[in-house]
């Protein structure tokens, strides 16, 4: 068979099973939405295997989209572990059959603790399904699998469930660029959220020159910057800025006279500044709209430094 064609039949299979649970989908995953915004607890999550292994990507979203969470292996809950559920915290366990042992063996302690538990499982009449507060169904009709062995469709609609409870938490509960990025300052998007101007510019040996200067200095002035530019000052004030993009489309049209203009009829009187207190999404916004890779820091008429496009971490 076509190595394509088999991929591709792989694909048809599991998006069939995610078409279905769109058209399955019971009042039932309003209620458990409604349970989880109202928890004053940790939504945590257990699941052995393969379900395991979505459980910790469900928790992982979970935790970056503002629902507390956390994976607990279901194993080491019952060797010592279930200190780590306390009572206002609601439990997601996920087994596909609703028949795992290691799974079910929780199920007493969370009872006896008053625990509000949601299922995730493919068969509605399993055990876990008739022992749990709430279910949700992810049943598929078969697995991508040829042998129908290796949870393969089953596990892609557990994902696609947990990812739709987190999406729709995520929006109930207003949860906007700037919340994602406190979670995630490592990532360039937090880093563009939190970071600011001041932090990342360069400001020292600023490539300025007076704009008596002629042009062989403007050369030196922006080789030896090396920001591609030169800011052009008058005294203490800023007149314009020049750069490497400008000289190079004067050289071309003027040829031999090029090195006869004044900096003021090379320069733009109008370079784009932002405050050193901005943050780097306003320089990603400012730049993007002026069609700039940089812009002038100032502190009210007063040159602080320079930030780049290179500087934002794009």
């Amino acid at each position: 068979m076509d190595i394509r064609t088999i991929a591709r039949e792989v694909f048809f299979i599991e998006a069939l099973a995610v078409q279905k649970l769109a058209d399955n989908l019971s009042e039932e995953f309003e209620h458990v939405v409604e349970a989880i915004l109202n928890c004053q607890g940790k939504l945590i999550i257990s699941g052995m295997g393969k379900s395991g292994i979505i459980g910790k990507k469900i928790a992982a979203t979970m935790a970056s989209t503002g629902t507390p969470s956390f994976f607990l292996h279901p194993g080491e809950a019952y060797h010592g572990d279930l200190g780590m559920i306390e009572k206002e915290d609601m439990v997601l366990l996920l087994s596909n059959s609703g028949e795992t042992d290691e799974v079910l063996k929780l199920i007493p302690f969370l009872k006896s603790q008053g625990n509000t538990t949601i299922a995730m499982s493919g068969n509605i009449t399993s055990t876990l399904a008739k022992n749990s507060t709430f279910h949700l169904n992810v049943a598929v009709e078969k697995e991508a699998c040829p042998l129908q062995l290796a949870p393969t469709s089953s596990t892609t609609a557990t994902l696609v469930m947990g990812d739709a409870l987190a999406v729709t938490l995520m929006k109930l509960r207003g949860f906007k660029e700037s919340d994602f990025a406190q979670f995630h300052p490592g990532g360039s998007l937090g880093r563009r959220l939190l970071t600011r101007v001041e932090d990342v510019m360069f400001k020292k040996n600023l490539p300025t020159i007076q704009e008596s200067a002629t042009i062989k200095a403007l050369i030196h002035t922006m080789s030896e910057g090396r920001l591609g530019l030169a800011i052009v000052m008058d005294g203490s004030k800023i007149k314009g800025i020049i750069t490497d993009g400008d000289i190079r489309r004067a050289m071309e049209s003027l040829e031999e006279s090029f090195f006869s203009l004044t900096l003021e009829q090379l320069m733009s009187n109008t370079p784009k500044s932002i405050g050193l207190k901005a943050k780097l999404t306003e320089a990603q916004t400012l730049m993007t709209e002026a069609k700039v890779n940089s812009l002038l820091v100032v502190d009210g008429n007063r040159l602080i430094g320079v930030i780049q496009i290179y500087d934002l971490g794009l």
